[in-house]
């Protein structure tokens, strides 16, 4: 099986060593392309559990279970963690991106 990842190993006696090779950039980008990929995959599974939320809590307030009051909160306090969780993604992304970058 051929991974062509241009690393060789070396056995050395009971060790086998395996040099890593600085990154280039072209593939510190190529990384950090990537990076904002799976943070905008995370965001939209953020918000899709928002959704998912808000959902049931409509749902509740149909069956009685919630007043509007109650509703309207709930729907706040889910809106307050989803934008919690979307921001603390950003900010793993900028000290990825930067870390990435960094030579």
């Amino acid at each position: 099986m051929l991974a062509r990842l241009g690393i060789t190993p070396a056995v050395d006696g009971k060790i086998i060593r395996i040099p890593i090779p600085e990154l280039s950039e072209e593939r510190r980008r190529d990384l950090a392309k990537t990076v904002r990929a799976l943070a905008e995959e995370a965001r939209v599974r953020v918000r899709a559990c928002r959704r998912d939320a808000m959902d049931a809590a409509r749902a509740l307030q149909k069956s009685g279970e919630l007043t509007e009051d109650e509703l309207r909160d709930a729907e706040g306090d889910i809106q307050k963690l989803t934008d919690k969780f979307v921001a603390s993604i950003d900010r793993h992304l900028e000290s990825k991106e930067a870390e990435l970058m960094k030579i």
